[in-house]
């Protein structure tokens, strides 16, 4: 079935080549836990973050495993509220009070691409990890995942770009629309690093296993990949929140290294927490831009 909906995705993911009159609109996929998923408050945003032109997003729904309606979603011009509690039915989105990167993200692509029209795809999922073994009731990525009805986040993630790139219009201004695949940016790894020892210690295999299956669902084994690195509050009776989170920034900075196309965001070790696990505000604005930048240098050093 996984392999069926990759050929899909392979095949879906350039509609509208063929068509003598099309709109080229730049696609980025936003994926991960809850740092991904965005605690930020709408209320702390400055004014220049609070209304976009030609910027669009399909926002998965969040889901555990073994559920079977994860990935619907609708296309909508971007505006704060894709953080947190941010719900959706397929057919109506109802935003939450929280943003996450997207708003800051959108904003210095659009200095950095004048005039072009941008996408994304997001889903994310709090607490979720790459290994079932610390999935708790959160959820994982685990590709072979199979327990229970063997549905999980990668079954989501693959579900969320299938509705998404099926509808060939997504600003329905009577144009198909042909979505070039600019990258991934993933910000995840805290639970994986949370305290099983031998979870985190794996965690540069799994990610290896799933960013690979991440490009090919893009048909571009060279797609730039962004990651954030993973922090720690501190905000523990040890002084730690996540017992072997040096283990997976270690898997991080190894995948950054033996890859080719991708950057890591380090920026995160200097932010403010909001709680125990999430950045605050400034926080989730200063990653997004980070990401736009390290993502576009990327493209830039590819297209060279």
């Amino acid at each position: 079935m996984k392999i069926n909906l990759l050929i899909f995705l392979i095949l879906i993911s350039f509609i509208g080549i063929g068509q003598t009159k099309k709109d080229t609109i730049m696609l980025y996929y936003l994926g991960g836990q809850s740092n991904m998923q965005g605690y930020g408050f709408n209320k702390d945003l400055p004014s220049h973050l609070k209304k976009f032109e030609n910027v669009y997003i399909f926002q998965g729904k969040s889901v555990g495993d073994n559920q079977p309606d994860g990935g619907i979603g609708k296309w909508e011009i971007l505006k704060p509220g894709n953080g947190t509690d941010f719900e959706t039915n397929g057919k109506l989105n109802k935003p939450s009070e929280r943003f996450g990167v997207e708003l800051s993200f959108a904003k210095k692509l659009q200095e950095l691409y004048p005039n072009q029209k941008i996408a994304f795809i997001k889903y994310s999922r709090n607490g979720s990890s790459l290994d079932s073994l610390a999935a708790s009731n959160f959820g994982s990525w685990e590709p072979d995942f199979k327990s229970g009805k063997g549905i999980n986040q990668y079954d989501h993630y693959l579900k969320t770009i299938k509705n998404a790139l099926s509808v060939s219009d997504i600003n329905n201004d009577g144009v198909v629309d042909f979505l070039k695949p600019m990258g991934i940016i993933w910000m995840q790894g805290e639970s994986d690093g949370y305290n099983n020892e031998n979870v985190a210690k794996k965690y540069y295999d799994n990610l290896n296993r799933l960013m690979d299956l991440m490009r090919a669902s893009f048909n571009d084994n060279d797609l730039p990949i962004v990651i954030g690195k993973i922090s720690d509050s501190g905000k523990d009776k040890d002084g730690k929140v996540w017992d072997y989170g040096e283990l997976v920034q270690f898997g991080q900075e190894k995948f950054i290294k033996t890859h080719n196309n991708t950057g890591i965001v380090r920026s995160t070790s200097q932010y403010n927490y909001s709680d125990q696990y999430h950045y605050d505000s400034l926080g989730y604005i200063d990653l997004g831009i980070k990401f736009a930048e390290c993502i576009y240098n990327l493209n830039n050093n590819k297209n060279k």
